[in-house]
């Protein structure tokens, strides 16, 4: 299984959109505990229409995003904390059934996961994946 992933910092809705174009994405899901933005037109159903209008499926797993306390680790660059509070939040009922989720949509059609970081590697989106989906081909794609 193939699953991109794609974080908004720094970017425009319409080049964020352009880059799931160009990759083929047909299903963004957004894995952000809280869907609202400061950014424009990247608050959940601005972003759903935005997308809607590409022809591109949105879907919001909240349960998959990472708790206020994992949120603020992360902010201030405590990895080892902001892992072991999103392993945790992973344990949730809740958490495992989207888990099977996300694994359904992204096994349907191509999906990109959306987070707001542009480095995977500083986003949940790459512990969601490590723990959920081992064994997928991860592509992160940048807008």
């Amino acid at each position: 299984m193939r699953i991109f992933t794609i974080g908004y910092e720094g970017s425009i809705q319409s080049d964020f959109i352009g880059a799931l174009k160009t990759a083929g994405v047909e299903r963004v899901i957004d894995v952000r505990a809280v869907p609202l933005s400061r950014k424009p037109g990247f608050s959940k159903t601005i972003l759903a229409n935005g997308l809607a209008e590409a022809g591109i499926d949105y879907a919001h797993l909240k349960a998959l995003g990472t708790p206020p306390e994992g949120r603020e680790a992360a902010r201030k660059g405590r990895q080892a904390e902001l892992e072991r509070i999103y392993a945790g939040q992973l344990e949730l009922p809740e958490a495992m059934v989207q888990a099977a989720q996300l694994l359904e949509l992204a096994a349907e059609r191509p999906s990109a996961l959306l987070c707001f970081e542009r480095d995977p590697a500083a986003c949940h989106r790459s512990l969601l994946l490590s723990a959920v989906a081992p064994d997928a081909e991860v592509v992160d794609l940048f807008a």
